[in-house]
């Protein structure tokens, strides 16, 4: 600049300094439309403009509704199969449990890590594989000419649903910001899953008469690819409020930094998701896998062999809950349990599910070997006890509101013993409609208790711990179940003839749930579940008086 005060800088070196101001202000707006119009899928891929909001909800209550459907139409159709896969393949009821078992076990054992992977991958690329896992796994069980085949696609089939299963969770719950509506989703997203089970059986039986006990699991490809086509049409999910704009899944770009600092923790408000626990998760398999083949094969091992079964199960137990109480990630936060009323939740969680899906599985037997019903005749045997599910889970939230969750709880556990103790005569030639209002108390009792037992659970978790705690619970459900079907099967098989070995099931049916309702009401006689912790609001410095001196400054 001379005297005069104009600018003598070149022109061209002008052009050169202004160049990138323009082109920065030029492409500004570009991104920050394409920001605002939801333009990215997880991991940053371009997709097509956002649906409306009415839309998008739609788009991903239909698509993660299919994937609860085939997950728990697979866990109650294979009941009414169990006769023709003994047959086809040559196996007895130690074969038939492990059908069942290996997919129970493998959602029990990996249902945590599930829920980890789909935070570092992004809930809808967690979804695909999960689902296209299980579909291609659904082939393969179809395909198997024997049942190491079988169990082996069965395994498969529970490691897809332990991603798909919380990867649909992450779903709905970025779909619906609103308490209120994300609560109504969930409801919805349940229901199918209970419209599935109540279904399943008489789906089962008819496809068993028509086209064979493989028709079961091929009956999973279609609903399957119809999952995937319409998880694959889902736009990036709408940001939170509050939120700044980004992908699911945070790629290299957009991750914050992470401080390295022991003594000054990560306060990005993003934080990376934490990494696979791969110690607790193989100690996991192995605590939970083993018992359970000492239940369902004890009986054919040696003694020094089932000793030590049992030797190497309870070190995986205690590495397990060693690792999680000293890892950096685990994947089981035992501080959870700290809360009585968390503990017990997940106790009667485990004690419902055991009861239901180990009597689901022995009346499957017993409708087909014993009082020789067709397939589609026992699916229809069966479906007072399936259907009154889906009641039960609908008229949860209002009956514990009526009675209050000490009471409540404690008469669904009484409809188990009461259920269980009406169907102890059941015989070869007993009427059938003597078992049809033990199996409604039942069926009430089993949809009751899932939700019943979640709400105060959650209540005693801090919002942000939600998904952990939910998992917990599941994992609980799941690890029961597969109990359940080890114990119970192996009990009709013992106790011979099988209508002895089912009244020992029924009778210790009742003992367990006498037991969760004696466990329960004790929990809440002396603990009540109180609201999770609000963080405490910034309070304003004390001025200083008479009584408290004025702190001294540190020379600067």
């Amino acid at each position: 600049m001379n005297e005069t005060g104009r600018n003598t800088q070149p022109r061209s070196t002008q052009a050169r300094d202004a160049q990138p101001r323009t082109a920065q202000a030029r492409g500004t707006q570009p991104r920050n439309r394409a920001a605002r119009a939801g333009e990215v899928r997880d991991g940053g891929v371009p997709a097509a403009p956002a649906p409306s909001r009415a839309r998008l909800h739609r788009r991903v209550l239909a698509a993660t509704g299919v994937s609860y459907v085939i997950v728990l139409l697979d866990a109650s159709i294979v009941n009414v199969a169990l006769n023709g896969i003994s047959g086809s393949l040559g196996t007895g009821v130690d074969g038939l449990q492990w059908v069942v078992n290996a997919y129970t076990l493998a959602f029990a054992a990996l249902l945590l890590s599930g829920g980890t992977l789909a935070d570092r991958w992004g809930a809808q690329r967690a979804y695909l594989a999960g689902l296209s896992l299980f579909t291609a796994a659904s082939a393969g069980c179809g395909l198997a000419t024997g049942l190491p085949l079988l169990a082996a696609g069965r395994v498969v089939q529970g490691a897809g649903a332990a991603v798909l299963v919380p990867a649909a969770l992450k779903l709905i719950d970025r779909a619906h910001p609103e308490p209120a509506a994300r609560a109504r989703a969930i409801g919805i997203w349940m229901s199918s899953g209970g419209v599935a089970m109540a279904a399943g059986p008489v789906i089962g039986g008819t496809l068993i008469s028509w086209l064979g006990w493989r028709a079961v699991f091929f009956v999973n490809l279609p609903v399957g690819l119809a999952g995937v086509w319409l998880a694959r049409r889902l736009t990036a999910q709408p940001p939170r409020p509050g939120r700044a704009s980004r992908p699911d899944r945070p790629t290299r770009s957009t991750r914050p930094p992470r401080s390295t600092r022991p003594d000054r923790p990560d306060r990005s408000p993003h934080p990376l998701p934490q990494r696979l626990d791969l110690v607790g998760q193989l100690t996991a398999v192995v605590a939970l896998g083993l018992p359970i083949a000492v239940l369902i094969q004890g009986r054919d091992w040696s003694a020094p062999l089932v000793g030590a079964a049992v030797a190497v199960s309870a070190a995986a137990v205690a590495a397990f809950l060693r690792t999680e109480a000293r890892g950096p990630d685990p994947m089981l936060p035992l501080s959870l349990f700290r809360s009585r009323v968390f503990a017990a939740s997940t106790v009667v969680s485990a004690t419902s599910a055991l009861v239901f899906y180990g009597l689901l599985f022995v009346c499957g037997l017993y409708f087909q070997q014993v009082r020789g019903y067709s397939p589609v005749r026992a699916g229809l045997a069966m479906l007072p006890l399936t259907a009154t599910v889906a009641v039960g889970g609908f008229g949860s939230a209002r009956v514990a509101r009526l009675l209050g969750p000490r009471w409540s709880m404690g008469t669904a556990f009484g409809a188990y013993a009461v259920g269980a103790l009406g169907l102890l005569g059941a015989s070869r030639t007993s009427p059938y409609w003597t078992a049809l209002a033990p199996m409604v108390l039942i069926g009430l009792a089993g949809g009751f208790i899932s939700p019943a037992a979640t709400a105060p659970a959650l209540g005693t978790v801090d919002t942000s711990r939600a998904g952990v705690a939910a998992a917990v619970l599941n994992t609980a459900r799941q690890s029961g179940s597969a109990v359940g079907v080890a114990a119970f099967g192996t009990l009709v098989t013992i106790a011979q003839p099988f209508t002895r070995g089912l009244h020992a099931v029924l009778c210790l049916i009742a003992l367990a749930a006498t037991a969760a309702a004696a466990l329960w009401t004790y929990t809440f006689r002396t603990a009540t579940p109180s609201p999770p912790a609000m963080p405490t609001p910034p309070t304003a410095t004390p001025r200083p008086t008479a009584a408290t001196p004025p702190a001294r400054r540190s020379p600067a």
